[in-house]
Parts: C-alpha cells; sequence; structure tokens
C-alpha cells in the first residue's frame, strides 16, 4: 500500500526526545539494548498509543495487552526474516510503531494512512493479511515448511501469534491437526487474554514448566532421544511415540492433561504473557527447538490503563477519550443499525418462542445482547466460528426453531457452503443478519461487506431483503419470521435513519418494491428509472431532485428485494423510460445490477441500462463518505454519472426488443 500523504502529522503524539522509544526506528536497534531496557519500552509504547489512539480511534484493548509479548517477539527474533504471523490483527499496535511506523501512526485507519491491520502491501514486517481470525497457524505452517525446503532458508524461524478467541476457531484446529502431522519447527504463541485453556494446579505446575522449557532439560532429553535412534531401540518413524510417552509422563505426574500435547505439539506454559523479561528468557531457550511448539501467555486486555482492564469489552474500540480521565466521548444521535435489529429480535421473540437467536463473538457487536439478556435460554455465541454457526442454525431449524442468525457480511463469508449445503438445499427457516454490510470505513479492505448479495444471490430459494430504513429493516424481519424458508438481510454499520424505534413491525409482499421519487414527466431530456436499495439511495433521491432542476427526469425506485427482483417495476422500467440506471453499496460484480441486467436481457428488452456501485478492486480504509465518493455513489458523482447517461441514451433503444 502506497501511503499518499507524507508529509508530518501534527496530530501525533510523539514520544519524548529522551525516551528509548524515539530511538527505536527498527526492530534492529530494539535488539542493541539490554534485556533490563525493555521493560522501558513497553512502557513508553504503552504511553504512545494512549495518547494517540485516545485522538484517532482504534483497537486498543487488544494491542495494550499484546505490548510485551510484541516487543520480546522482535528483540529475540531477527524479523523481518524471521516472520511474525499475526492473528487477530488488531493486536499488532505496538508492531507497527516498531517496524518504522510510528511516525505514520496518527494516521492509521485514515485515507492515505497505514492500515489498523498488519498488510504485507504496507510493510516487509507484515507477513500475511489478517483481517479475519484463525488463519495464523495454517499460513505460518505453509512458511514453516517451504523454509525447511529452501536451500539457505532452512534456518528462518515462523512464529504464529494467535488470540485466545480464535483458538477457538475451526481452521485453528485444522492447522494445528496439520501440523501434528507433517515435519516443521513452527512456533505457536497463544495470547491468552480472555479465558484460561490449562488449569494452573500449583507449584508443582509451574516447576515442571519451568523444567520443561529449560535448555538443560532439553539437552538430556535430547540426548536421550540420540541415544535410543543410535542403539535402534527408536526410530525417527517412532519419534512420536517417544514424544506422546514423555507427554503422558508429565501428565501423570502434574495430574494435568494438555490437549496441544495430546495432538504431538509441544506445550509451554502458561507464562505471564506481560512480562517481558521471562518471554525473552523463554523465547531463547525454545526458539531454536526442533517440530511444532505451542508457547501459552497470558496477558491482561487493556494492560497499563486501568479503565480497560476494569472494562475491556467496552475498550474493545472506544472511540476518542479523555486519556487522563478515561471517559469516552458520549455519541448521540440516530439509533444504530444493529440496535434496531437487536431490539426487533427481542420482540418477535416475546410473540414466537420458536425463535432463537446466533452470533459468532460478536453480541454486543450485533446487539444481540439484547435478545441474550431477555432469552438467555435461546440465544447462542458459538465463538468465532461461523460455519459451525450456519450448520447449527440448520439443527436448530430442522428441529422445528426459527433461528436468526446475526453475523458480519466479510465474516459470513467463511460460511458460504454451510449456507448452501445445509440450509438453503433442504428449504429451512433460517434468517441470515447480515450485518455491516456495504463499505465499513476504517476497518478496511478485510471488513467491507461487499460480496454478500453476489455471493448469496446464486443460492436458489434464498430470499434477499435489503432495508433502506428502520421501520423496513423491522418489516423485512417480521416477514422472515413467517416465512418457512431461508432468507437473508442486509443493514449497514452505523447510525439508521431514526432516532427512536419505529412502532410498526408488520410484514411487507415478497418481491414487492416502492416508488420513492418521482420527477416531473416533462422532462426535457430524458427520463430515466434509477432503481436500487438500502439506504444508499438517499444519496440517490438527493441526485435525483438535483436533476430535476437541469430538465433530467429521474424516477428512484427502491426495489427492497434482490431476490426476488420486482419485476413489475422492471417491466415499466423497460418499457416506459429512456434507460435505467441501477444503484448498490456492494461490488458490481453479480450484485444487483447484474441481476437487473440478466432479466433485462432474458426477457428480450435492449434497454440502456448503467451499474453504479462498487468497483472490482480491493477497497482501502477510509471514512464511509470518503470511500463512497471514491465509488462514485456520492451525491455528485451521482448526478454526474446520470447527467453522462443521459447525453448518450436515444429515445428509441429502449423499445420491446423481439429477436
Amino acid at each position: 500500500m502506497r501511503l499518499t500523504d507524507n508529509e508530518e502529522n501534527p496530530q501525533l503524539q510523539k514520544p519524548e526526545p529522551e525516551s528509548l522509544l524515539a530511538t527505536l526506528q527498527s526492530p534492529a536497534d530494539l535488539r542493541q539494548l539490554s534485556p533490563e531496557q525493555l521493560e522501558q519500552v513497553c512502557t513508553e509504547l504503552r504511553e504512545f498509543l494512549i495518547r494517540n489512539l485516545a485522538v484517532n480511534p482504534g483497537h486498543f484493548g487488544s494491542s495494550m495487552g499484546a505490548v510485551e509479548i510484541i516487543v520480546a517477539l522482535h528483540y529475540v527474533f531477527n524479523t523481518p526474516r524471521d516472520r511474525i504471523v499475526f492473528d487477530v490483527g488488531h493486536q499488532a499496535y505496538a508492531h507497527k510503531v516498531l517496524t518504522g511506523r510510528r511516525e505514520a501512526f496518527a494516521r492509521q485507519r485514515t485515507k492515505g494512512g497505514i492500515s489498523g491491520f498488519p498488510s504485507p502491501m504496507e510493510s516487509e514486517y507484515d507477513s500475511f493479511v489478517c483481517g479475519h481470525a484463525g488463519n495464523s497457524i495454517s499460513a505460518a505452517l505453509g512458511m514453516a515448511i517451504a523454509d525447511m525446503a529452501t536451500p539457505g532458508d532452512e534456518d528462518r524461524h515462523t512464529v504464529a501469534l494467535i488470540g485466545d478467541a480464535s483458538i477457538g476457531n475451526g481452521l485453528a484446529f485444522e492447522g494445528l491437526n496439520n501440523a501434528a502431522s507433517n515435519p516443521n519447527n513452527l512456533l505457536i504463541i497463544l495470547n491468552d487474554n480472555d479465558m484460561s485453556i490449562d488449569n494452573n494446579v500449583g507449584a508443582l505446575h509451574g516447576y515442571l514448566s519451568e523444567l520443561t522449557t529449560s535448555a538443560g532439560y532439553n539437552k538430556v532429553r535430547n540426548k536421550v532421544y540420540n541415544q535410543f535412534r543410535k542403539h535402534g531401540i527408536i526410530s525417527d518413524h517412532g519419534k512420536g511415540l517417544l514424544l506422546r510417552f514423555n507427554n503422558s509422563l508429565k501428565a501423570l505426574i502434574s495430574k494435568h492433561q494438555n490437549m496441544f500435547e495430546g495432538l504431538d505439539i509441544r506445550y509451554f506454559g502458561p507464562f505471564d504473557g506481560n512480562d517481558v523479561k521471562k518471554i525473552v528468557k523463554v523465547l531463547n531457550e525454545i526458539k531454536d527447538m526442533k517440530g511444532p511448539r505451542i508457547l501459552h501467555l497470558a496477558t491482561r486486555k487493556g494492560k497499563g490503563y486501568p479503565a480497560a482492564e476494569a472494562n475491556p469489552s467496552q475498550w474493545h474500540a472506544p472511540g476518542k477519550f479523555d486519556p487522563a480521565t478515561g471517559i469516552r466521548q458520549s455519541k448521540k444521535g440516530n439509533m444504530l443499525w444493529q440496535d434496531v435489529f437487536g431490539r426487533s429480535l427481542v420482540e418477535l421473540a416475546s410473540n414466537n418462542p420458536s425463535i432463537q437467536g446466533i452470533t459468532a463473538a460478536m453480541t454486543s457487536g450485533t446487539s444481540i445482547c439484547m435478545m441474550q439478556e431477555r432469552f438467555p435460554e435461546r440465544t447462542f455465541d458459538v465463538g468465532i466460528s461461523e460455519g459451525h454457526a450456519v450448520t447449527f442454525a440448520g439443527g436448530l431449524a430442522a428441529a422445528g426453531k426459527h433461528p436468526f442468525v446475526a453475523i458480519y457480511s466479510s465474516f459470513l463469508q467463511r460460511a458460504y457452503d454451510n449456507i448452501i449445503h445445509d440450509v438453503a438445499i433442504q428449504g429451512l427457516p433460517v434468517t441470515f443478519c447480515i450485518d455491516r454490510a456495504g463499505v465499513v470505513g476504517e476497518d478496511g479492505v478485510t471488513h467491507h461487506g461487499l460480496y454478500d448479495l453476489s455471493y448469496l444471490r446464486t443460492i436458489p430459494n434464498l430470499l434477499i431483503g435489503v432495508p433502506r430504513t428502520a421501520a423496513r429493516l423491522r418489516q423485512l424481519m417480521s416477514t422472515a419470521a413467517k416465512h418457512q424458508g431461508p432468507m437473508a438481510i442486509r443493514y449497514p454499520r452505523g447510525a439508521s435513519d431514526v432516532a427512536q424505534l419505529p412502532d410498526r413491525q408488520d410484514t411487507i409482499e415478497i418481491g414487492k418494491g416502492d416508488l420513492i421519487f418521482q420527477s416531473s414527466p416533462e422532462s426535457p431530456q430524458a427520463r430515466i428509472a434509477l432503481v436500487g436499495v438500502g439506504p444508499i439511495l438517499d444519496n440517490a433521491v438527493k441526485a435525483a431532485e438535483e436533476l430535476a432542476t437541469k430538465g433530467i427526469g429521474v424516477d428512484v425506485y427502491d426495489l427492497i428485494w434482490v431476490k426476488p427482483l420486482d419485476e413489475e417495476i422492471l417491466h415499466q422500467a423497460a418499457t416506459e423510460y429512456d434507460g435505467i440506471i441501477t444503484i448498490e453499496d456492494g461490488t458490481l460484480q453479480g450484485g444487483l445490477g447484474s441481476g437487473v441486467a440478466e432479466w433485462i436481457v432474458d426477457n428480450g428488452y435492449a434497454s440502456p441500462i448503467r451499474r453504479l456501485g462498487i468497483p472490482d478492486r480491493w477497497m482501502a480504509h477510509a471514512s464511509v463518505a470518503e470511500l463512497h465518493k471514491e465509488a462514485g455513489l456520492d451525491k455528485d458523482s451521482i448526478v454526474r454519472s446520470i447527467a453522462e447517461f443521459a447525453d448518450t441514451i436515444k429515445a428509441p433503444s429502449n423499445k420491446l426488443y423481439r429477436p
């Protein structure tokens, strides 16, 4: 990624000139320090992050908790030759600061600035994209195995740094299973900052942890193995048997069983992940060991900032705040779309005992926490396991329930096969509530919800509704609750059009849209039908109002349904207008516009048509307004596109065409 703004940002909260952090331009500088100086570096890093994130918000809690791990990794390993593969990239802010991006940090998550997540396009220190959780072990394993087969790279180290919640992801378990069955020297670090995977059973367990990570223990262990091999007692093929025996002996002595060692992956810990000198010591002792290893480090979210430590969920991404007091800026205005969904779901569930709520580690992010509070026995957070969430919903539906599955659009991509195989083929009554649809702003390329219309539109018998208003979202949810088949409802991030919940929650007719703006029929230049879905239509209406003053008549239709399309509106658009414009906050490839164009062709019409939407390229991070302008979806861009379209169309070209 090329940074477009290289000027010094006056908003940057710089470290003190005499501080250690001010002298560190790269990890190579860090490695010149003594181990005793690392605690000061960690303190200064936290102070830097607090000051900067207070004015330019981002992911706070996880990054604060991971400072010592990141400092220790760059201190012990020869990065960037040695690779750190992040999982849950929002814990990587200290990594960005230490790897030459300190001056650019004030522009993180802004247009032209650095990303809030590691990105190989941005820095050689960022080994792999990591916007979605669970992929670090698989990716790092591929790198580790590739290095073993590349002359000159056999001594490279690869470290997968995975967060606690991600370890429960199905892909992470697949990676662990594969790591145990292929020769590799991968080191996996489990940053356990919210839950305990292993119970600490006291002093003996701590002693055994120390013993098994010591250089002396491993020297004796390897010497015994080599003697066994020399005398033919055990072969390379039987090495796994010896490892399992060793693990079983440890479990017997400590009365402590370990899932990782059950997979033949050597396990170390748990250790205090906020003790940088301890981490450095352990890493130096285990970094050159052969075979896959996992180091379990217990950290504290929000470490070093009392307000965040006390309430880590609220400080995951807190927005702007006063660094001295911890008081967060209050957000006033209209209800969030997710809250409209959450409250509406509670209303539906109150009158329908078959309704269940499901989410994948996003109870507050989707506001399904409202359902969880009211009906805890009917609400399920399955963790970062989107595929399981969908198949689990299919099982509930097959047994007579009606699940509402709330998942962000970009994360639902991970459950595509489950949607088809486990829900749609059987026609099960599962409602997919797709949050964060469209461009999402500062979280950037890995989080934009641009592809749901395209990847869902091809699935037979799956209804797709897109509300333009909060009232319409409630109506679509009510319609879904009565529909005996699968249905998807997509809505964006951010504030809706209302400050309080609309009263009505009645159903609407499936496959029927509305005329929401009608221009004067006496337009001298052209009459155009603009059809679209979602809140982006508000920009289209504003554009139509301006174009009416220029003699270009644009009638705006809210189709509401992407599947099935309102064929009556499309027939009218093809026969009574000079041309058709489509608009959507999603990719142009295969979305609503493609569906309308297909319908026009399939029904023998030759109407001129122009599609507006997100172009076929990766969209970086910026504000939603900036991204809409970049994609040509702001009001002024829509005005220009329609005016250009009006200049090119000819009145006879839209007549019914019969080949």
